[in-house]
């Protein structure tokens, strides 16, 4: 018999408290209570407001994944739950190992793949799936945009209007070079996918303004076509759990084009849960092995305005 406390493990999830009180909400609804334990570089992070904080390694250090078990075996964690593109990869390496964990994102090939914009845009094209044309060195045309293979902050893409400033970026091979399109709006999907693959919900949220690549700004919407995109994402892919569906709508060619999947919760979502979508219901029920209900029933128009609110550490040492 399962207890009453359920202990999750927030990987990079230090600035999303929101999703911490939101998690707290879908378990007490189930007569549970939630608490977050936040693996961090540091422990002075918004986060410590609603759980507590252990420091830990950087995605890429190669002892990441020890490092996350031993703190999800000493916490006797019950879900983990990537915050961060690099933390999507690690949460697969633990779910292999940790059968007893509820870890919901994809095997690790997938987790890895999709972590790799070259690679992931690639097998997109390969699928069927609307995407913007992807360039060579060799056959790039300008304009075009250089995104890092595995950097999901958008302050790093780089737009180049001529072949010899192109040329000239350091470590051209870290990067994706796609078409650049001039006239667009941004968006997500925010979906869940269940253990056996099927796609429960799906919100298509416009990001109206970002800071800092956070967006701050959101609404969700009502768009069939992407809609039918991200169906299709769902049965090219093995994916399951939270998925972040990022897409750019086309202006001039009046196109959708998919420029990124992210197996994780992304920071439109509390948008898409407080339209309706129960994305962190889910999880919980999921995790205690609980019935999930589709739910299309979501509300458009649900705006998203963000605001700033201190967290406050003392004796702290700078």
């Amino acid at each position: 018999m399962k207890g009453k406390t359920i202990t999750a493990l927030m990987l990079g999830g230090g600035r999303r408290v929101s999703i911490a009180r939101l998690l707290k909400r879908g378990a007490e609804r189930l007569g549970l209570t939630l608490k977050v334990i936040g693996y961090e570089l540091i422990k002075d992070v918004p986060l410590a407001i609603e759980g507590e904080i252990v420091e830990g390694l950087p995605w890429a250090d190669p002892n990441i994944t020890d490092d996350v078990m031993r703190v999800a075996i000493q916490h006797e964690v019950d879900i983990i739950l990537p915050f961060a593109d690099g933390a999507a990869p690690v949460a697969a390496a633990c779910k292999s190992r940790l059968g007893h964990v509820f870890v919901p994102v994809p095997d690790a090939d997938t987790s890895q793949l999709l972590y790799d914009r070259a690679r992931s845009a690639e097998a997109i094209a390969k699928a069927g799936i609307p995407t913007p044309r992807n360039y060579s060195v060799i056959n790039a045309e300008v304009p075009v945009i250089a995104k890092p293979r595995k950097d999901s902050t958008a302050r790093n893409f780089k737009v180049f209007r001529n072949m010899d400033s192109l040329m000239a970026l350091p470590d051209l091979g870290e990067y994706i070079l796609q078409e650049f399109i001039e006239d667009f709006d941004e968006l997500n999907a925010d979906c869940y996918v269940d253990a056996q693959g099927s796609l429960l919900t799906c919100v298509p949220v416009k990001r109206i303004e970002v800071i800092g690549g956070e967006v701050v700004r959101a609404v969700t919407c009502r768009i069939p076509e992407v809609e039918d995109i991200c169906r299709k994402v769902c049965s090219s892919f093995p994916l399951t759990g939270p998925v972040t569906v990022e897409i750019l709508f086309d202006k001039r060619r009046h196109r959708y084009l998919v420029t990124h999947i992210t197996p994780r919760m992304g920071d439109s979502v509390a948008c898409s849960i407080y339209a309706g979508a129960p994305i962190c219901d889910y999880i919980i029920r999921e995790s205690r092995g609980l019935k999930l209900t589709p739910c299309d029933d979501w509300d458009p128009g649900t705006l998203m305005a963000c605001y700033r609110q201190e967290a406050i550490f003392h004796d702290h040492n700078s």
